[in-house]
């Protein structure tokens, strides 16, 4: 489910640029990815956006861009789809991510239950982690919530930055919790609310 490059992987890459072009380092990243591929800037780091068939299936953080110059210019009608709702996204306009097909191959019943109801969570608005266990019908299963919403693979358009913890506070994000502040202030969200409470806790 990790799409990840592991070190092993990034430190040939790191050998690789120092004897190679930019070019052969590139097409060594896609052949690690796929050819449907793309990495996104954010304003703090990157996103790497993996097409598979006709959905996307992973979206995660990247902030060590060292040996990747980004392949801004999408390559396929999704992912210039995703691209431009992201775009609209980080301008502030409000927007549907339900938009984008998604689809995670590799997770269990369990855990598609739980990011099925992550991606259903409007934009600036927040549920629990509580509220999502009762949803799928596993109400005392709120720890097995919080993992399975930790292990995300498409991180941002199914928004598990909008899920917080039942007493109010800013809970985990696999992103920083400076990017989960980030982005429900971008979706206007009063997350001074949420940090006050987790000082409480």
């Amino acid at each position: 489910m990790n799409m990840k490059p592991p070190q092993n992987f990034v430190d040939d890459i790191e050998t690789m640029l120092n004897s190679h072009g930019k070019d052969q380092v590139t097409g060594t990243i896609q052949d690690f990815y796929g050819p449907n591929n793309l990495r996104y800037k954010l304003p703090v780091g990157h996103i790497d956006i993996i097409q598979t068939r006709s959905h996307i299936s992973h979206i995660f953080f990247i902030d060590d861009s060292r040996f990747y110059e980004p392949p801004f210019i999408p390559q396929t009608e999704l992912l210039r789809r995703t691209k431009n709702i992201l775009d609209r996204y980080f301008d502030g306009e409000s927007v549907d991510f339900r938009e984008i097909p998604v689809k995670i191959e590799m997770g269990t019943d369990f855990q598609n239950s739980v990011w099925n109801t992550i991606h259903q969570i409007p934009y600036g608005e927040v549920r629990s982690y509580k509220w999502i266990a009762e949803q799928i019908g596993r109400p005392k299963a709120v720890r097995a919530v919080g993992n399975a919403t930790g292990n995300n693979p498409i991180t941002i358009i199914i928004p598990c930055h909008r899920v917080i913890g039942s007493n109010g506070n800013l809970g985990g994000y696999g992103g920083g919790l400076e990017r989960k502040r980030q982005f429900l202030t971008l979706e206007g969200y009063p997350v001074e609310v949420l940090q006050k409470s987790r000082e409480r806790s």
